[in-house]
């Protein structure tokens, strides 16, 4: 039983055949499509399998393999149009014919729980959107291994809805209508090949899901284009430009490297002449933080030894500077810091803190107080109060600046170092930077158990009456088994409540991150009270970023940056380099492997070991996530003009010790920022490397970031020399080789980018 239906492309007779790709464009109204060359094809589909062939310029290829054979009935053809039901299945499949694709809708009619799947897919290769995108042939003994039995669910795995395949002279492109509980199924046991598999859960009214299907030539440029051109005909696209009209601080970000700063101390070690401290160190107060410090701070009793050996040393070392220095500030940021027993004397501004008592105190006024407590016993041992910590906070970000580098998004680990040093984030925006913190709703904790944060809310009853609960009747667990996960529908009073009293503090963040809301890491909930579909969680989610970005003018970025998130979004963490060390033993949990990541632990209240060690990375890895053999600008060729993307934070430039140059050349190619984690001590280590390289790779994305990437190519065999293209005049080429490579009568060393810009080339040697 078999039906053939013809479909001509009426845009490539109107536009003529095109070769390549170009930068030429067609308007639809509000965004400009892409002009590429869909080619023409005709299909033919046998329901009793749902095997799908097309047939283009004599060449036939199966979109789909078999399916096991199934009963047809209701069998329907209007000659653009062909549709049938799988009476046992309770499925049914319309096919509809379009000028330049193939619209497939699958739909249950079952009220209960239902699987199908299709397509099965087979090809030479795949052009997948895991992350940035990747090029998998399918023989490929690296990629077999780690995709044998792998199941992915489509939404949380897949950077942009769509999938392409290799075929022998053409590929197809796969467009995803419904992404929700969707999951693709790997099977290596020959050549790599997949099974699209999806559910159709009966607490979800909306039972259909299906593809657009269109042929292109082999190259990434037109598969992403196809998707992006989809996208703009939805409506579903938003550039920078069209961002930034609504928040021009977005402009903040355009040649702005991407760095975490880290620094927990209330008063640093600038700030304390130790000899005196040693001499003259009263011991009620010590008592008094001792105590303080083995009841209410975690490793309090290491940093509360560090009060006894004061006393002892003919020297204070580091060893002891820092726990002191931890030590008081930790305890700094108390509320039980005040005793009147101990702190017998106030100045006028002083009491007045008092006065308004210490549980109506913002969280910056306490710490305020707590400092003006300190210094009434300290007197001149300590400078004074507005120089605490300058010296590992405003003066590193003021020589950043007097450094060279203009633009800068620096981030917290949370919104409290602010609290502890307004004045960091007031001089960073002086200066022009992007400013913000680290914020999270995806995790809650049990009251009075919480540890960390952002797990950590004012309404109590959300634990039990808010969190998600599974199909089996199971609550699911929290980040790292901690907790549950908090159902993103329920969450937004809680998200008001927390940033309001953030931002009513004084800080002037004009930045928020948004942790997991972008990685697509969703669910159904089945908790009787509050049942939630996936897509429902996602709309929750990016209600809850374009209030950020709407009320409150932040320039909104996320974990992940899967596109669903696009139109809400400025900038994402995570699509270029994603998380990994959980797969290898290694990296994750041995402390004694060159490999092993940190911990996330610093001796001086800085960046800590997580983000500060660098290590070498295992081939395998380097294969899967950095090899410019597989990685393809998929989501840059969609997304480059309109969302910002870098590496997910514990992959920083500089992480990857034997990657650092290649890393660099990727950052210039891909317009990729930099991303570090700063703090006295990790700025004056890498300043020089840091500040070098900024120099080229700001001037550089400042205009590419204005641009449609329009073009990607492998310039030589072993696909180490790669060019890619932003607008007209605007390119770059990236020799990942040891060897130098002469490009159009310009050569470029081993390890190097050749930027050209109109008429002028410059080119970068990371390691020279």
């Amino acid at each position: 039983m078999k039906k053939i239906l013809s479909i001509m492309l009426i845009a490539a007779i109107l536009t003529g055949v095109l070769t390549g790709c170009t930068n030429e464009k067609i308007s639809t109204g509000k965004e400009v499509q892409p002009q590429i060359d869909n080619l023409d094809f005709n299909f033919s589909v046998d329901p009793e399998t749902l095997t799908f062939e097309v047939e283009s310029n004599g060449i036939t290829e199966r979109v789909s393999e078999p399916l096991g054979k199934m009963k047809v009935s209701n069998l329907k053809d209007s000659g653009d149009n062909i549709s049938w039901t799988y009476l046992e299945q309770e499925i049914e499949v319309d096919i509809k014919k379009k000028d330049k694709y193939v619209d497939v809708n699958i739909k249950s009619s079952k009220d209960e729980d239902n699987i199908f799947t299709w397509p099965k897919v087979k090809g030479d290769g795949y052009m997948l959107p895991l992350n940035q995108g990747k090029y998998i042939p399918s023989n490929d003994s690296i990629w077999k291994d780690y995709l044998r039995e792998e199941k992915m669910k489509v939404i949380e795995a897949l950077s942009m809805q769509f999938f392409a395949v290799d075929k022998s002279e053409y590929s197809l492109v796969y467009i995803i209508k419904n992404p929700y509980n969707s999951e693709i199924v790997y099977n290596t046991e020959n050549d790599i090949e997949f099974t699209f598999n999806h559910e159709f859960p009966e607490i979800n009214e909306e039972k259909e899901y299906g593809f657009r299907i269109y042929l292109t030539e082999k190259n990434p440029v037109d598969v992403a284009k196809t998707y992006k051109n989809y996208l703009i005909e939805q409506g579903d696209f938003k550039s920078l430009a069209d961002k930034a009209k609504e928040n021009s601080n977005i402009e903040k970000l355009y040649g702005a490297p991407h760095a975490y700063f880290w620094d927990r101390t209330v008063i640093s070690e600038e700030n304390i002449k130790w000899a005196k401290l040693r001499d003259s160190f009263p011991e009620k107060l010590k008592l008094w933080i001792q105590g303080l410090l083995t009841t209410n701070v975690e490793d309090g009793s290491e940093l509360s030894s560090a009060f006894e050996d004061l006393n002892s040393l003919d020297y204070v070392d580091k060893y002891t500077k820092n726990r002191i220095i931890k030590g008081l500030s930790a305890v700094m940021q108390l509320k039980e810091f005040y005793n009147p027993e101990v702190f017998t004397e106030t100045d006028k501004e002083t009491q007045r803190l008092l006065n308004t008592g210490i549980e109506n105190l913002n969280p910056v006024e306490l710490i305020d107080l707590n400092k003006r407590l300190l210094k009434s016993i300290l007197g001149d041992v300590v400078d004074p109060i507005k120089k605490w910590a300058d010296a590992n906070t405003v003066d590193v970000i003021k020589d950043m600046k007097d450094s060279g580098l203009e633009n800068m998004w620096i981030g917290l680990d949370d919104w409290q170092e602010g609290f502890i040093k307004p004045e960091l984030v007031k001089e960073a925006e002086d200066f022009g930077y992007l400013f913000g913190t680290y914020d999270s709703y995806h995790s809650i904790h049990e009251p009075g158990k919480e540890k960390w944060d952002t797990a950590k809310f004012k309404d109590a009853s959300l634990y039990e009456n808010a969190t998600v609960t599974n199909k089996d009747g199971k609550k699911i667990e929290g980040f790292q088994g901690a907790g549950r996960k908090l159902n993103p529908t329920l969450a937004m009073p809680s998200v008001k409540e927390r940033v309001t009293s953030i931002l009513n503090t004084g800080i002037a963040f004009n930045s928020w991150f948004l942790d997991t809301d972008g990685t697509g890491e969703i669910f159904d909930d089945y908790s009787p009270e509050h049942i939630t579909t996936e897509k429902e969680d996602i709309q929750a989610r990016i209600k809850r970023m374009e209030y950020l970005q709407k009320e409150w003018g932040m320039v909104v970025g996320t974990e992940g940056g899967n596109d669903f998130a696009n139109k809400s979004i400025a900038f994402a963490h995570g699509i270029e380099t994603p998380s990994f060390s959980w797969m290898d033993e290694d990296m994750a949990k041995n402390k004694e492997s060159e490999y092993y990541v940190g911990k996330y632990y610093s001796s001086n209240g800085g960046v800590p070991e997580l983000f500060s060690k660098q290590i070498p990375l295992k081939d395998k890895y380097k294969k899967l996530f950095l090899d410019s053999n597989y990685t393809i600008p998929l989501y840059k060729l969609v997304y480059n003009d309109s969302v910002i993307t870098t590496h997910w934070w514990g992959w920083g430039t500089l992480k990857f010790k034997d990657e650092i140059s290649n890393r660099m050349l990727y950052e210039i190619l891909y317009n990729v920022p930099p991303l570090y984690h700063i703090d006295k001590h990790e700025w004056e280590k890498h300043k020089e490397t840091i500040v070098r390289y900024s120099k080229v790779w700001s001037n550089f994305s400042k205009k590419a970031i204005t641009e449609e990437m329009t073009d990607f190519k492998i310039i030589s065999d072993d696909r180490l020399v790669q060019m890619t293209e932003y607008g007209e005049a605007l390119s770059v080429v990236a020799n990942f080789s040891e060897d130098e490579f002469n490009y159009q009568g310009e050569t470029i060393p081993g390890k190097s980018v050749l930027i050209i810009d109109g008429n002028s080339n410059t080119i970068y040697s990371p390691e020279k």
